[in-house]
């Protein structure tokens, strides 16, 4: 199930991004792949839908949340954990 979840994470980046998903690398930060803040809550929404979950809403205020959006490794785990903390 991880690897689909970062597939398709990767994939809904890309495509905010219009790129291919294997640029999004889990190094790259949303700046790197040329995503805006508009562009990164319009992500955020669409990882929200795919995997029926909610992301904190002050996720951009890493010192307020435990949900890290500085990179996309980061953001990956993040909603992995998200995910996995839904289904126990």
């Amino acid at each position: 199930m991880t690897n689909d979840i970062k597939t398709r994470i990767r994939e809904i980046i890309a495509e905010q991004a219009m790129l291919e998903p294997e640029q999004v690398t889990d190094s790259a930060t949303p700046e790197d792949l040329g995503i805006d803040s508009l562009g990164l809550v319009e992500s955020i929404f669409a990882i929200e839908e795919e995997f029926d979950i909610s992301i904190p809403f002050n996720a951009n205020e890493p010192e307020k949340s435990d949900f890290d959006i500085t990179s996309m490794g980061s953001i990956i785990s993040a909603v992995e954990r998200l995910v996995s903390e839904k289904a126990a």
